[in-house]
């Protein structure tokens, strides 16, 4: 379940709240009592444990003298858009 930032504009009380997606929109201040409560753009934020696919299967992976990537790597991650997380 995500963790929204929200923040009133009245009296700039703050506060992250776990709300799924689907859940209907908070706008009360917990403080103020005013609706001015309202859900602040923010970065994500989350780590990834256990041993899923990115400790298995990425983690760590380098090949001698190309500094972690292959030749295939480069021309396959050229196929993608910046950013992608295949590559």
């Amino acid at each position: 379940m995500p963790i929204y930032d929200f923040e009133c504009s009245h009296c700039g009380y703050q506060k992250e709240l776990m709300r799924k997606v689907s859940a209907p929109a908070v706008d009360i201040c917990p403080q103020c009592q005013q609706s001015t409560f309202a859900k602040k753009v923010s970065a994500p934020s989350f780590q990834l444990t256990g041993s899923g696919w990115y400790a298995t299967d990425f983690k760590n992976k380098t090949s001698a003298g190309s500094g972690g990537k292959s030749a295939d790597s480069d021309s396959e991650a050229a196929k993608c858009a910046p950013g992608c997380a295949c590559h």
